[in-house]
């Protein structure tokens, strides 16, 4: 099938995807419970979205379209306080985080669904070991040509929004001893990683995808997993590093870190990407999945070793101005708080020091979800 036009979209919204963990509220593991959830969820239509993932124990929740903090964070609570009444109707807990710190991914059931079937077929025990939890943001596009600018400009930035975001210390009941190994999964499938350089979305349509295509590996964009992909679709980027943070609050900083970055870049105020920019590309990418805040990375042009965290920070100083001119202050004012005292696999690891079990983590995170 042809990739569509890429389509008319307003520069700069935004929406949000969270994929969310059902849990067991007896003994903390994750339970198979999409079905019965969406379900209930389906007899009243509300704003936004709530569908099934590729297994029974997880969903997706999405937003609409938005153009600043304020309604993107009030939406994100509503539909969160929607699930959350849902789940404490069907005895379901709900919340946040990359992994699941002790779930078997053999005991993990796929979602009736037909793509989900399909992928399973493919990728035999790597689509139960995707029952993963990650947090993906969409950002307007004016045309396909900004679309690939930016999905490449961008790449010098994937190392902050895996460190803000980390929340995936723990898989199979083990400390990995990384921040957010939930990338370690996606790294997995042999279409992940990043998208070919091309400034040019007819370059990117004909010399690339159209390709792809005739080989027969791909379909639609959706057999990408790409850490930034277009969405011609939707007239977007779609930015797919980050784990889902224990909370909406800062879900919502997230996105709006990412549109503020994206009218910085738009603006022309970096040098234009090259190839050669991916140079430490994955260098640094592992560096912000291991260590998080506490990473070096390799700026991609000067070849300096940077402290992520300092760098963080001074982007942060950077892009305040544009933040503050779509309605963001807000978001960058949250991450600088999360830089300087420490992401969500930081708190995840203390409170399995404090309370003694990966239950605990668990139960940790789902009072977090629900703000409280």
């Amino acid at each position: 099938m042809p990739l569509e036009p890429f389509a008319k979209s307003e520069e700069l919204t935004m929406g949000v995807e969270l994929e969310l963990q059902l849990v067991s509220l007896s003994d903390f593991n994750l339970m198979a419970a999409s079905p019965d959830l969406l379900h209930l969820l389906n007899r009243n239509p509300f704003v936004g979205t709530v569908v099934p993932e590729i297994t029974e124990s997880m969903i997706e929740i999405a937003t609409t379209i938005h153009t600043n903090h304020t309604e993107l964070l009030q939406q994100l609570k509503q539909i969160r306080d929607l699930i959350v009444q849902a789940g404490d109707t069907l005895n379901i807990g709900i919340c946040g985080g990359g992994t699941h710190p002790f779930q078997n991914w053999s005991e993990q059931k796929i979602f009736p669904k037909p793509r989900f079937r399909e992928v399973s077929a493919l990728y035999g025990y790597l689509a139960k070991q995707f029952t993963i939890f990650g947090q993906h943001v969409h950002i307007g596009c004016a045309s396909g040509d900004d679309a690939m600018f930016l999905l490449h400009s961008l790449n010098r930035y994937v190392p902050h929004f895996i460190a803000l975001s980390a929340s995936s210390p723990f898989v199979q009941g083990r400390d990995t001893l990384f921040n957010s190994a939930r990338l370690n999964s996606v790294f997995a499938f042999p279409l992940s990683g990043r998208a070919p350089f091309t400034l040019s979305w007819e370059e990117f349509v004909n010399d690339y995808f159209t390709k792809m295509e005739k080989t027969g590996v791909v379909k639609s964009m959706k057999d990408f997993y790409w850490d930034i992909r277009p969405k011609p679709e939707y007239g977007t980027i779609e930015l797919r590093v980050c784990d889902t943070p224990l909370s909406v609050e800062r879900a919502a900083a997230l996105a709006c870190y990412l549109q503020a970055l994206c009218k910085y870049l738009l603006e022309r105020n970096e040098a234009a990407p090259a190839e050669d920019d991916y140079l430490v590309y994955n260098y640094n990418r592992f560096q912000a999945c291991r260590f998080g805040l506490e990473g070096s990375i390799i700026h991609p042009t000067t070849y300096e070793t940077l402290s992520l965290h300092e760098d963080i920070l001074s982007t942060l100083r950077k892009i305040s101005p544009y933040a503050e001119s779509l309605g963001g202050f807000a978001a960058i004012e949250h991450l600088t708080t999360v830089s300087n005292t420490g992401s969500d696999a930081h708190y995840l690891r203390k409170q399995y020091d404090e309370r003694g079990s990966a239950e605990g983590m668990v139960d940790s995170a789902l009072h977090i979800f629900r703000s409280e």
